[in-house]
């Protein structure tokens, strides 16, 4: 790998000849772990991903969201600065360094706002949309679909960017499901790696013979587009309910009417959320769209995401 990682002293460690002082823990779930760190040659943070790895299976799993993540150099996906496997008693780790983002993900803009009585702007909206939409249509360029795309998995930057992160439960696009053993194991993936919330319908009852393709995610973004407009998933409070999702997402979307949202983005939402994959634009139409929908003046607004 050309990545090297030892503890040299409490609180620090060095990764690829490079030494980082510990700082704080981010976040953890599942079976792994976020930690803040600092670099103490550069004196840049950066949050550490470690995943614990019970099994071979969890280190090449580890192994491919690294690999994705060298797939792209990409303002609106997040970069790889290194990778390495650890020892961590008698378990390894897999450690990817990331960059530090300090605002966080969208979600936690979206709930702060909430939480005042307050949504984000339609200009604002379509800045963030346009990052996430570049974002994807670079993942599907090469061949990949994002598959687990959500408000959490979203970061924002000084600048107002939006940011691609976690990128584990990538795989290629188009899947040619032939056969009910296939479709089976697709949904049973999904159902294990895709936020049941955001999962685009034809995930939920995979068919014998059909395509499944990179239009998972554009589902996907307009559950994100909804909770940007709305303060939270359309399909949030059905699972908080403990009602059926997979029933949910078989009607076409209701869309809220409100003064704050045009015309034409409430028409962008409602494209992006068509039940029936084959109707659903891909990424490249959408920034079509996006691009003539922009503020005539952008500049006045990126910093007031």
């Amino acid at each position: 790998m050309g990545h090297t990682l030892c503890v040299c002293s409490r609180g620090t460690l060095t990764i690829d000849n490079k030494r980082y002082l510990f700082i704080q823990k981010l976040g953890e779930g599942g079976f792994s772990y976020v930690d803040l760190v600092e670099g103490l040659q550069d004196g840049q943070f950066y949050a550490l991903k470690r995943i614990l790895c019970h099994e071979q299976q969890d280190q090449e799993e580890a192994q491919r969201e690294a690999d994705m993540h060298r797939l792209f150099q990409h303002p609106n996906i997040l970069r790889l600065e290194a990778y390495c496997l650890t020892d961590r008693g008698s378990k390894q780790e897999a450690w990817l360094l990331l960059p530090f983002f300090k605002r966080g993900t969208l979600w936690s803009e979206v709930e702060g706002l909430k939480d005042k009585g307050s949504f984000l702007s339609e200009d604002q909206i379509l800045l963030l949309l346009l990052g996430i939409c570049r974002g994807l249509e670079a993942i599907h360029f090469k061949g990949y679909a994002h598959r687990d795309l959500k408000p959490t998995n979203i970061l924002l930057g000084d600048d107002g960017q939006s940011v691609l992160m976690d990128l584990g439960s990538m795989n290629q696009a188009q899947i040619q499901v032939e056969g009910s053993r296939q479709a089976l194991a697709l949904q049973d993936w999904a159902a294990q790696r895709c936020i049941i919330s955001y999962c685009a319908p034809e995930l939920f009852s995979v068919q014998s013979h059909c395509v499944i393709d990179e239009r998972t995610d554009v589902w996907s973004l307009g559950c994100v587009l909804y909770a940007m407009m709305f303060g939270e998933g359309p399909y949030d409070m059905v699972f908080q309910k403990g009602d059926s999702v997979a029933l949910a997402v078989q009607n076409q979307l209701s869309i809220p009417q409100s003064p704050r949202h045009s015309p034409e983005l409430r028409q962008l939402l409602a494209s992006m959320m068509t039940v029936y994959p084959q109707c659903r634009p891909h990424t490249s139409l959408l920034l079509n769209q996006l691009e003539s929908l922009q503020p005539t003046a952008p500049g006045q607004h990126t910093t007031h995401i």
